[in-house]
């Protein structure tokens, strides 16, 4: 019987030829005459630096950490579909990437979640209205709802990072224009604030009961400056909000 030619893994004496490298020293060996290809390097890669990440990352935050060859949207497409089945997903939120647990497995986690403090029905009734209106304006907010909105209920928005001051209107008094951050988006899931859901999915979510008016429609937001917007100057804090009095038809803030 002729011996079998045994291959085992060396450790210290390995020849040159025994390993590859690419410009940032990574070996892409893991056995002996086993390489891996450079584009599975670059994807094990991507995969480790959005594990390790604190927070989601943009692409150039990526592609920094990445070799200069790698294709970051194509790896990032490519991670997506691998992990599309999987317990975490890999997602955009507002522009950024990041892993997040799979939305029918919410369910599992439940008893781990933190418990938010409840919005009032006034602040979440203001909220969806900058959401879905923005850039709105104060004034626009009331006349929509249909009463005074007092300071603490944009107060609470803004403090919670869900909302901020876009610019000015370029209107008599010049009025500040609100919209929605980031941290919204990240908070709900969403990429970008036109992916908030449009008339047939909140009707289908049973937002929307009961007979809804003839040309009711659901507005399109946008995140870009209007042609009658200004935006904030650096040293701009916005508008001063006077003392009120509580509006007794009902803003609850």
């Amino acid at each position: 019987m002729t011996p079998q030619k045994v291959h085992a893994m060396k450790l210290d004496d390995e020849s040159p030829d025994d390993t590859q490298q690419d410009g940032h020293g990574i070996v892409t060996r893991l056995f002996p005459g086993d390489a891996i290809p450079q584009s599975a390097m670059h994807l094990r890669m991507l995969e480790a630096v959005l594990f390790a990440a604190a927070e989601p990352l943009d692409e150039n935050t990526i592609a920094e950490r990445l070799p200069p060859d790698a294709d970051v949207p194509a790896l990032l497409e490519e991670l997506s579909q691998v992990y599309a089945k999987r317990g975490v997903n890999l997602v955009r939120l507002a522009g950024r990437w990041a892993f997040r647990t799979a939305p029918d497995l919410a369910h599992v986690l439940q008893r781990n979640a933190v418990e938010q403090k409840r919005l009032s029905r006034a602040a979440m009734e203001t909220l969806a209205i900058v959401a879905y209106h923005q850039p709105v304006t104060r004034a626009e907010i009331e006349e929509i709802r249909g009463v005074t909105i007092n300071k603490g209920t944009l107060d609470i928005l803004l403090e919670l990072g869900w909302v901020k001051m876009r610019g000015r209107r370029r209107v008599p008094g010049r009025p500040v224009t609100y919209g929605t951050t980031d941290e919204f988006l990240l908070h709900f899931g969403l990429d970008k604030v036109s992916d908030l859901p449009g008339l047939d999915e909140l009707r289908a979510a049973g937002v929307l009961e009961g007979r809804i008016p003839a040309g009711f429609g659901v507005p399109s937001p946008s995140d870009s400056l209007a042609m009658d917007e200004d935006p904030l100057d650096i040293n701009d804090t916005g508008e001063t909000f006077e003392p009120e009095t509580p509006d007794p038809k009902g803003d609850d803030a």
